[in-house]
């Protein structure tokens, strides 16, 4: 394949200065910094269309205005043998962020990928559970593609003959300067259609391209507040009675426990699925939810969606399938309504109608040898890759819209996603399982417009448990998959009070995460996300040779620093991970003063510092003026008419303001205006002491906020 493309752009490179190929770009601002391009005729399904939702135009609307970001005359298109090229400028000094999921790397100039849904495994070249099309520039603006199709992309890779600023031809032998990689001034993208739509985000910051893009797809995720507790996958054949001994020890050790899920065995036959209980290991599905639903316990299932024979729904569903197999089950056609109907009908039925709370849908994203090929035809007539770069996406669509209907709120899981699918209420997660790159994901999750959880499975040691214990409660989903592994909280008895600690920090934390979530869907601001969209963070980029063995690699190149390993999470704290053998590790702050966590203690301002916090916790820092909400550490979220008292906690030594997010916790009425943002305010009053305020509570308007107390955390 590598050679194809190489030979595409070859191509490319030899003829695009010939006019009779170059395509007009027709541009219209379709939202205020959100202007479309439109080249050839692209193709009616794609990325948007699979995800069908309607961007948030006024909160796009209520952001500052900016200019069009980049030349446009220096924006190319031209057409050849039915795809399309798209050529953006790159200054020279200009960084790129995006491209999908990716799990190594935060820095993107420079590299060839190919987009394409599948497993991540284990290099980032564009194969990956997110391909989102979409890349944000160190400048302030962002690039979305919008096609359906598997885009080749040359991110500042490729050098053209009639460049703006071309590099210097070097002489390897003498000169040590030399690089197999001359420095190019362009993103190209290749589309294999005759035509494409894509979009300009502006900024003026990367951080306010990154809200653009959000909003434009629907704001992010607002999950119900039980979906930021904690959840505990049970091993793969657990019947009734195991799941209900399990939360029973979660009770009497007194961890917190919002929702558990089952994996395949829930179902009489998996592998491909019957959508149905298996009622030997769950005899009456209806009493067994509905008396978990009474202790405050949710249950989540997993499945993918493939039919199996066993399936009440085989016959009358397969005339709406490929005309390929999944492990000998049935691929439904969601781009036809009967398929749909019939397979989510059943869900309905069997599953979410008795009290189920969500999914976790498995293997939609890869595994070419088990996934339907690009040979495969659908029914509806779009194509396998199509399909395969969607799928994800669809599922997640119309699965959520079946809570919709009862006007309950999911949160769930997913393995395969896009862009588009920013307010759906799922979070990626994969098979692949190395903590550090975990994290590099998390921070590469609010590039792709996707969630992505560090979850826990198993470790070779307590130290290894409790490092990814710690850094996946700073997540999405603080959850534990022990399908395989059976693994609990406790697992460790020498780090079982640390774990413990965690886990009802994650619950205290609570209002936190709820108000950075709900800043997610109505601002557009991923609650998880790189330092490079923090205010005042720059990294020196001193040059650092991987390797000097030329016999190896011949075109061996220096690479610049990236922090990878450190990232923001809402819109105070700085979360920087603890791995496995590490006694210490370096931390750089963002200009500003920034104070510890846990102490309030001054830690920096703008500098590289290193820090040696012990087993017990891992670095956390906050900004100055920052407000952090707690909640007394409950092992259940509140329930939607239940009041909290709520700890306001500040930090440092400038005055702060926080919005405090309300909302009933588990409809989704808050989409007909039924929430508040409680504004929160501390400052110094005429004795120099601090002192704290919220405003009083909307009339008509959801109330969860009981008691308020301030307490501040850092002393003069």
């Amino acid at each position: 394949m590598k050679n194809v493309c190489s030979y595409g752009l070859l191509f490319f490179l030899l003829i695009t200065s010939s006019k009779t190929i170059g395509q007009e770009i027709q541009w219209t601002e379709v939202l205020p910094g959100v202007w479309k391009g439109v080249v050839g005729t692209p193709e009616s399904y794609n990325l948007l269309r699979a995800a069908g939702v309607t961007p948030r135009a006024a909160a796009i609307q209520a952001l500052d205005t900016p200019s069009f970001p980049l030349l446009q005359q220096e924006i190319n298109a031209s057409t050849v043998d039915g795809k399309t090229y798209l050529h953006f400028p790159l200054d020279s000094l200009e960084q790129l962020f995006g491209f999908g999921l990716n799990f190594q790397s935060v820095h993107q100039r420079g590299k060839i990928l190919r987009l394409h849904v599948d497993h991540y495994g284990g290099v980032d070249n564009g194969r990956t559970h997110a391909p989102t099309p979409f890349y944000v520039s160190s400048r302030g603006y962002g690039v979305f593609v919008n096609s359906a199709r598997y885009l080749e992309v040359y991110a500042g890779s490729a050098v053209r003959k009639d460049s703006k600023h071309p590099p210097q031809a070097k002489d390897r032998n003498m000169d040590k300067t030399w690089t197999a990689r001359p420095y190019s001034d362009a993103v190209e993208i290749l589309v294999p259609a005759a035509g494409v739509e894509f979009y300009i985000f502006g900024g003026p910051k990367p951080l306010d391209a990154v809200r653009r893009f959000n909003l434009f797809n629907g704001g992010g995720i607002l999950p119900p507040r039980w979906g930021l507790g904690f959840t505990q996958r049970v091993q793969r054949l657990y019947n009734a009675a195991e799941v209900e001994e399990e939360i029973k020890a979660f009770e009497e050790r007194g961890y917190p426990l919002d929702f558990v899920g089952l994996e395949p065995g829930w179902q009489s036959k998996s592998y491909p699925c019957t959508f149905e209980w298996d009622h030997k290991r769950f005899s009456d599905p209806k009493a067994f939810v509905q008396k978990l639903l009474k202790k405050g316990i949710r249950i989540n299932l997993w499945t993918n969606p493939y039919v199996s024979p066993a399936s009440p729904i085989f016959k009358e569903i397969e005339p709406f399938t490929a005309s390929h197999t999944v492990w000998v089950g049935l691929v439904p056609d969601l781009m036809m309504p009967q398929a749909r109907n019939i397979l989510f009908s059943q869900w309905q039925r069997s599953q979410v109608d008795i009290g189920v709370s969500g999914y976790k849908i498995d293997e939609v994203d890869g595994g070419d040898h088990y996934l339907w090929p690009d040979v495969a035809s659908f029914p509806s007539g779009y194509t396998a890759e199509q399909m395969r770069q969607t799928y994800g996406v669809l599922m997640q669509r119309y699965s959520t819209e079946l809570y919709k209907k009862s006007n309950k709120r999911t949160y769930g899981l997913i393995r395969g996603s896009n862009a588009g699918a920013v307010s759906f209420p799922y979070v990626i997660y994969n098979d692949y399982y190395k903590h550090e790159d975990f994290i590099t994901a998390l921070i590469n999750s609010g590039f792709a417009g996707v969630l992505w959880t560090p979850e826990v499975r198993a470790s070779k040691s307590a130290e290894e448990w409790l490092r990814r214990f710690q850094s996946n409660i700073f997540s999405p989903m603080a959850m534990i998959n022990a399908w395989a592994s059976g693994t609990k909280p406790w697992s460790f008895p020498e780090v079982e009070a640390q774990v413990k600690e965690a886990a009802l920090l994650r619950m205290r934390m609570m209002p936190y995460w709820y108000s950075e979530f709900a800043k997610y869907h109505f601002k557009g601001t991923p609650p998880f996300r790189a330092m490079n969209l923090e205010e005042g963070f720059a990294l020196q980029e001193s040059e650092k040779v991987l390797t000097k063995d030329l016999e190896k690699n011949p075109y061996v190149e220096a690479t610049h620093r990236e922090i990878k390993d450190q990232y923001m999470a809402g819109e105070n704290l700085l979360v920087a991970p603890m791995f496995t053998g590490q006694a210490s590790r370096e931390v750089l702050l963002p200009k500003g003063n920034w104070y510890d966590f846990y102490t309030g203690k001054f830690v920096g301002n703008g500098e590289m510092i290193t820090v040696s916090p012990g087993l017990d916790k891992i670095p956390v820092y906050v900004k100055d003026g920052g407000i952090i909400p707690f909640m007394p550490p409950l092992l259940h979220a509140p329930k939607a008419d239940e009041r909290i008292m709520i700890e306001l906690r500040h930090y440092g030594e400038k005055p702060g303001v926080y919005d405090l997010y309300d909302d009933d916790g588990e409809t989704f009425n808050y989409e007909k205006g039924d929430y508040s943002f409680r504004r929160v305010k501390v400052e110094r009053n005429k004795d120099g002491k601090w002192k704290g305020s919220i405003s009083p509570p909307e009339k008509g308007k959801p109330n969860t906020i009981g008691k308020v107390s301030f307490k501040f955390m850092t002393t003069s």
